[in-house]
């Protein structure tokens, strides 16, 4: 069994006009492509959840809830796996402004953009969204995302 050497958790976030909230990341030199807001577990924290919440707030300003691990994702490392968690979340908040961390002070990273990309047609189709695995899981299961974010279970 390979180790996991990377651990990151991100949200499939979904708004309350049944919209994908992703970031689009333009890299100098690069073409731009789309991932699920959120990032690395640090050792102080708790449980992937915990990660999840402190990295919404970095990259989003965001507040959510109705939150659960819904996808597991792993790829080959140096030394071993880098295993993402994916959550499907619901955002009860985006404040742009209280956005912090290196991603927004480090001009040589590129840009962070928030995009929202409707899930009730086909705009998904047309956007580069890294990693390919997760695009073609929220495409399975579009209703059933959708479904846990508007009608959680208690």
């Amino acid at each position: 069994m390979a180790a996991i050497v990377k651990r990151s958790a991100r949200a499939i976030l979904i708004d309350d006009q049944s919209r994908l909230v992703l970031i689009k990341r333009t890299r100098p030199g690069e073409t731009p492509y789309w991932t699920a807001p959120g990032g690395g577990v640090d050792p102080t924290d708790a449980s992937p959840a915990d990660a999840l919440q402190r990295e919404l707030g970095e990259e989003l300003g965001a507040d959510i809830d109705g939150c659960e691990q819904v996808y597991l994702f792993s790829s080959a490392a140096i030394e071993g796996v880098a295993v993402q968690h994916f959550f499907v979340c619901r955002l009860t908040r985006l404040d742009i402004g209280a956005r912090h961390g290196p991603e927004f002070t480090e001009a040589g990273r590129g840009r962070y953009d928030v995009d929202r990309v409707a899930l009730d047609d086909d705009s998904l189709n047309a956007v580069d969204l890294k990693p390919a695995a997760l695009k073609e899981f929220i495409l399975a299961n579009r209703d059933a995302l959708l479904g846990a974010v508007t009608d959680p279970i208690a």
